[in-house]
């Protein structure tokens, strides 16, 4: 299966938990690939804490691979190349945990035919060796998401399984900016359209993940005036109905993650240890990953649309 990941805007929290979610499948036997065509921000290795790539390789990456410069993108197994002490074995019972870096230095570039076939070679490589590879695409209309409509809409790909996520904050201008991304003008389903893509087909493929939610009933609230919480809920309900008259409410929602200081902090993988060990990462942000991680192939979540 081919999962993209894209979002309104950058801050979303989209890489961070499209890693968290890869994650969450290798822990649960899958053998996953991580692919970072956030072409103008290669970061993905700091999340994965893998230090050699931490603003993207220097040996042969997404970048050189597309461009015709060498003859196959450079992977790098997480289990033996992250310098984080959780990560650097392979978990009992774990699937293979494989990423694909980005250039260093690198930055977006226009799509040409000869790219978009390349395109297609990587892709139709990853679906024959993983059993979900995450493609973690640029923020907004980019050349990364033209790339990956041009590249999944010709014919060797259509047999696929491809579905999109959108991330966006649970806030009125990201909820605004994630229903033009996907419905408005030159957005997902009119970019995939014109490139030969089935609008209504695309449209089922493409399911909302709200980030940094906020609930004003949580524990973590208890310390708030009631008059601060009652503003919270007005506002959470205001955000609700807006979402829906946009078409993003929950029947289009695949999952939401709560906020969470270690993602605002610092964007990692949170491990089971981070919960129960050192107590610094919150069971409701685990749990989140993990529900969006077993949602990914459940095609009752990916109906009525």
């Amino acid at each position: 299966m081919l999962v993209f990941a894209t979002s309104d805007k950058g801050g979303t929290g989209r890489s961070v938990t499209s890693s968290n979610v890869v994650y969450r499948r290798a822990l649960s036997g899958k053998d996953v690939s991580y692919v970072d065509f956030d072409f103008g921000s290669p970061t993905a290795g700091a999340i994965f804490q893998i230090d050699s790539i931490t603003h993207g390789t220097a040996a042969g990456g997404l970048h050189s691979y597309l461009r015709g410069e060498i003859p196959e993108p450079r992977m790098l197994d997480v289990w033996s190349e992250s310098d984080r002490e959780v990560l650097r074995s392979q978990p009992p019972g774990a699937g293979r945990m494989v990423i694909l870096p980005g250039d260093a230095a690198g930055g977006e570039f226009s799509v040409s035919p000869e790219m978009v076939r390349r395109c297609v070679d990587l892709f139709l490589r990853l679906e024959a060796e993983f059993d979900l590879s995450l493609v973690d695409l640029s923020a907004g209309r980019s050349y990364a998401t033209d790339m990956a409509l041009a590249a999944t809409a010709e014919p060797a790909l259509r047999g696929l399984t491809t579905r999109w996520l959108v991330f966006h904050r649970w806030t009125r201008q990201h909820i605004l900016a994630a229903a033009a991304l996907v419905f408005g003008e030159r957005g997902i389903i009119d970019a995939g359209t014109a490139r030969g893509h089935d609008s209504d087909r695309l449209r089922r493929a493409i399911r909302f993940v709200r980030t940094a939610v906020v609930d004003p009933n949580s524990e973590e609230l208890a310390g708030l005036r009631p008059a601060q919480v009652a503003w919270l809920r007005d506002c959470n309900y205001d955000l609700r109905r807006l979402a829906s008259q946009l078409g993003i409410g929950r029947t289009a929602m695949l999952g939401s993650v709560p906020l969470d200081p270690v993602l605002q902090w610092r964007e990692q993988l949170i491990s089971d240890d981070d919960v129960a060990l050192t107590e610094v990462a919150n069971s409701s942000t685990v749990e989140a990953f993990k529900l969006l991680a077993k949602r990914l192939d459940d095609d009752l979540a990916w109906e009525g649309l």
